[in-house]
């Protein structure tokens, strides 16, 4: 997050587990180069992986949805 914020001139939010990814700092593009960047990493997308998606609020709800997805 903090290497993407840094390539679109965007001013990253402190993160904690309770950060509103809303408040982040990080608009559409930044997630999506996000998201892309972990699927080329880990070879899974959570949002096609799966029937039930659910689009994350937090942080921790972010890295959960990875940590579901890489566990199943």
């Amino acid at each position: 997050m903090e290497e993407v914020a840094a390539e679109q001139q965007k001013k990253l939010a402190p993160l904690a587990d309770d950060t509103a990814l809303a408040n982040s700092g990080l608009d559409s593009l930044c997630f999506a180069i996000i998201v892309a960047r972990l699927e080329d990493s880990l070879g899974v997308d959570p949002f096609t992986a799966s029937e039930e998606v659910y689009f994350p609020v937090t942080l921790a709800d972010f890295v959960a949805l990875y940590e579901n997805v890489a566990a199943a």
